[in-house]
């Protein structure tokens, strides 16, 4: 019998989703459960709670759990995230969760550092190491933007091969799932390079609306940021992924499910008819 989020009740061994109820984590806790995995929720309001920055949830949190999906807020390239990522690992092999899949970032040198942190702990690791998310337009950041008609970036001709949640997703429930992804490092991307401009365009075709790109500079971008209340890296990380290091095309979704990833295109429809776009 599959169990609901955040049930402890089950004596089959459970999947800790860590940001369970994030743009990833909710798929992968969907689709484990399709599999019939039973599923703990890993946040600060799960039962029980998990908490990066309380070691002390850590845990209680592994407790009969044997695989993880292991994701960090804010970001792995920030401060800090290395060593937690590290001191985590290492609890939960101690506690039998020996399957660690952890969902990183393309291009992010201070995130491959905490990947190396993962290993060490002598887990069976798994890193995923994504793209931007098709998501972010319609679940995050970008949702009010293309509401409002106006996408205003630092991004210049910048492009970026943006992928599915759903993609990402199903790559990691394989690595949960499967022996042979154990040591193994996947990129992931969708199947084209666009800009701004050209998700403008998108968005615009899919909502029948115009959604114009505004290019802004950098300075602009952070001080909108900081505005907000959102850390001085955010900005700093935003102009670094921008800089042409992700502007080519990788083959980790096809590599792992033997297909073709989701097109924007395909995402910006589907997203669009549901009316999340609708003003």
């Amino acid at each position: 019998m599959t169990q609901t989020p955040n049930s402890t009740q089950s004596a089959a061994p459970t999947a800790l989703v860590i940001g369970g109820n994030g743009k990833t984590g909710r798929r992968v806790a969907q689709k484990l459960l399709l599999r019939g995995i039973p599923v703990r929720i890993g946040s600060r309001t799960g039962a029980p709670a998990f908490d990066w920055n309380a070691p002390v949830t850590w845990g209680p949190a592994l407790e009969g759990v044997d695989r993880v999906y292991v994701t960090y807020h804010p970001d792995l390239a920030f401060p800090g995230a290395a060593e937690q990522i590290g001191a985590f690992s290492e609890v939960a092999v101690a506690a039998g969760a020996r399957r660690l899949v952890l969902l990183s970032g393309r291009g992010e040198e201070a995130a491959q550092l905490a990947e190396e942190s993962l290993k060490a702990s002598g887990a069976d690791w798994t890193v995923v190491r994504s793209s931007w998310f098709n998501q972010n337009f319609d679940e995050s950041f970008f949702l009010e933007p293309v509401r409002a008609g106006e996408i205003a970036l630092p991004t210049a001709d910048a492009v970026e091969a943006f992928v599915d949640a759903d993609d990402i997703a199903d790559v990691v429930v394989a690595a949960l799932s499967d022996d042979r992804h154990i040591g193994r490092t996947y990129e992931l991307s969708g199947p084209r390079l666009i800009s701004f401009a050209d998700v403008a365009a998108e968005l615009s075709k899919a909502t029948g609306r115009e959604i114009a790109y505004v290019p802004v500079s950098h300075e602009e971008y952070r001080a909108v940021l900081l505005e907000n209340g959102l850390p001085q890296e955010f900005a700093d990380l935003f102009a670094m992924l921008l800089d042409g290091r992700n502007a080519h095309l990788v083959h980790g979704v096809e590599e792992v499910l033997g297909r073709r990833p989701k097109d924007f295109a395909d995402f910006a429809r589907e997203a669009a008819a549901t009316g999340v776009w609708d003003v």
